[in-house]
């Protein structure tokens, strides 16, 4: 038996992005579904937990302006926050805040399970229904799970972050998962394919993961949050987020450090973006390198 439900929107991914348009289109009264392969990933920020920064601070609180749930979000979490490029004009002033990554996610997860006209589907989305128009054009009818659901709807948002036939480089090895060892979307790109669309692979760059108590944090500068602090969202209360922050920490690459990592080239590729272009493409006889918190308690 063919399982068949009628919606307005659904919407592919339950990252930023995605949990952005599927609260957009449920708060405009349309009913929408969002897809995830795994509700304990909504929101989920795997690489560095940092929300803002330069350029995507400015877009955080456009969002923001248009009733987005980001800002609001991480004001609930964030365990630092600073206001970086102070040195410069105004208009280059960008706000950055470290979030308590488990914590982001679940508030933000918590928003969606009791925002109306909104429903959470833990499934994997393999295929796009559309069907032909007069003018040979496509239109999109719905989309297929890997169970065989079908959902019918007037518009698909496609919000995939890093998922698509996804693979994970540590080294020399491969894997072949989603980011955070979460399950890779591997049948989707077939069905993009066939309607057209080119697909690019986009590499991102992971930091690795390391224990506080394995730090010597005597040979490294703390770095500190703002000590007035501005919140993300123009609803929140500024009175609210003044409160104890966590320290971020930073120290440096030496000739030792840029000795090892360009003793083979296609090595270094393979360890992380991050690495070659803060030792390689930097040129610089002392790179930054930076830590921080995952966690309040991390």
């Amino acid at each position: 038996m063919e399982l068949k439900k009628q919606v307005d929107v659904c919407v592919v991914g339950a990252g930023h992005a995605g949990c952005e348009a599927a609260l957009a289109c449920a708060r405009l009264g349309l009913k929408t579904v969002i897809f995830t392969v795994s509700v304990d990933s909504i929101a989920l920020m795997p690489c560095n937990p940092n929300v803002g920064g330069s350029s995507k601070g400015h877009l955080v609180r456009e969002l923001d302006a248009l009733g987005g749930e980001m800002g609001k979000n991480i004001d609930k979490t964030f365990i630092q926050s600073k206001m970086l490029n102070v040195s410069k004009g105004p208009a280059v002033h960008s706000l950055r805040a470290q979030a308590d990554k488990a914590e982001y996610s679940r508030a933000m997860r918590k928003v969606l399970e009791n925002q109306e006209n909104l429903l959470i589907k833990q499934a994997e989305v393999c295929e796009l229904l559309w069907e032909e128009t007069e003018d040979h054009k496509k239109k999109i009818t719905g989309l297929k799970t890997f169970t065989g659901a079908i959902y019918e709807c007037k518009a698909v948002v496609l919000c995939t972050g890093t998922y698509l036939r996804a693979r994970c480089l540590c080294g020399e090895s491969i894997t072949y998962t989603g980011p955070n060892g979460l399950q890779a979307a591997n049948h989707l790109t077939d069905s993009l394919k066939a309607m057209g669309i080119e697909m690019r692979r986009f590499k991102t760059g992971t930091p690795a993961r390391m224990d506080k108590r394995s730090l010597d944090f005597s040979k490294m500068e703390e770095q500190l949050g703002d000590e007035r602090i501005v919140p993300f969202s123009f609803s929140t209360d500024p009175e609210s987020v003044q409160k104890e922050q966590a320290s971020c920490w930073l120290t440096y690459t030496n000739e030792n450090t840029h000795e090892m990592v360009g003793s083979d080239l296609g090595k270094v590729y393979k360890l992380g973006q991050s690495i070659r272009v803060r030792v390689l493409d930097a040129d610089k006889e002392n790179a930054t390198i930076d830590f921080v918190p995952a966690a309040i308690w991390g």
